[in-house]
């Protein structure tokens, strides 16, 4: 018997297109959209969100806000925010952000400028397929101090240091919790359903915090 992998997301690229052109199909396609969509040196990336990609992209955001109630943070979630840097000709919208650190900056903003405002604190890509753009590059131009990659199997955390991300086993974000145990929990969530699952994370964190304090 052949078996085929679910799909979890489309890519398409468009190439030699003109920051202005960038910008004009944006506005164009509006808000109310699936697709997600890059833009660096010439190359457009249209990502086409599928239901594993969405729903690993929605359970990380959850144990992310849990994680700030744990740890005593507030946040704001920005979602797919379209990161624009006309300075930089660089454009992005990852599968989800957040304003962590510098939440009080924004909380009662409704408009985020780049320009004028920081970036998210925290940007999440899920890539089940390769990326056309390196958002290692985008992400890192556009000054975002953390990033992480989930492609169904690991979670990959990354610090931007001397504007280059750099792989670290830790989120400077969430010291001391290990959230690169999080794919463990997704794949719980697909026995235990997703109530649970972050029952049990929750527990679980609270667990990692109780032996910090114990030592």
């Amino acid at each position: 018997m052949v078996t085929t992998a679910t799909p979890a997301e489309t890519r398409v690229l468009l190439e030699n297109i003109s920051w202005q052109t960038f910008k004009t199909m944006l506005a164009e396609m509006g808000t109310e959209r699936k697709n997600r969509i890059a833009y660096d040196n010439g190359i457009i990336e249209i990502m086409t969100p599928l239901m594993p990609h969405e729903n690993s992209n929605r359970l990380i955001e959850v144990f992310v806000g849990v994680l700030c109630e744990e740890l005593g943070f507030e946040i704001k979630r920005s979602g797919s925010l379209t990161l624009i840097r006309d300075d930089l000709e660089r454009g992005g919208e990852p599968d989800s952000s957040y304003y962590i650190q510098n939440e009080f900056l924004l909380r009662n903003k409704e408009n985020i400028d780049l320009a004028s405002d920081p970036p998210p604190d925290l940007v999440l890509e899920v890539e089940y397929s390769k990326p056309k753009i390196d958002k290692l590059q985008l992400y890192a131009a556009m000054g975002i101090p953390e990033f992480w990659r989930y492609n169904g199997t690991v979670l990959r955390i990354y610090r931007l240091e001397n504007r280059q991300y750099i792989e670290v086993e830790v989120s400077p974000t969430f010291i001391p919790i290990t959230v690169r145990e999080i794919p463990r929990f997704i794949q719980e969530s697909k026995q235990n359903g997703e109530i649970a699952t972050t029952r049990a994370f929750r527990t679980w964190v609270r667990g990692q915090i109780s032996d910090l304090v114990e030592d």
